[in-house]
């Protein structure tokens, strides 16, 4: 089963990115708020936004843009990896 809410190949495709960059779990700090406008009482009660950091270049993402806390897991990380390829290697998105 998917550590994110997503699919199996979805995330296994984003790991093998990962991984080809020399990113790993243990170079990220990962907090968790309280996302804000739209989605009801869920979005108010629960931590669903997520900000991640990668240490060794200080890049950070911040993402609320669906209800469920695993998918914006997943989505964070995608946008980490984009955003590194761009600052780091240049590559444009």
């Amino acid at each position: 089963m998917s550590v994110f809410g997503v699919g199996p190949e979805k995330e296994a495709a984003l790991r093998e990115r990962m991984a080809g960059l020399g990113i790993s779990e243990g170079d990220l700090e990962e907090t968790f708020l309280r996302s804000r406008g739209p989605g009801g009482q869920n979005v108010n009660k629960v931590s669903t936004c997520v900000r991640i950091k990668h240490v060794p270049t200080g890049i950070t993402v911040k993402v609320d843009k669906d209800r469920s806390q695993g998918v914006n897991r997943f989505l964070a990380r995608r946008e980490l990896v984009s955003r590194y390829e761009e600052t780091i290697l240049g590559k444009k998105p």
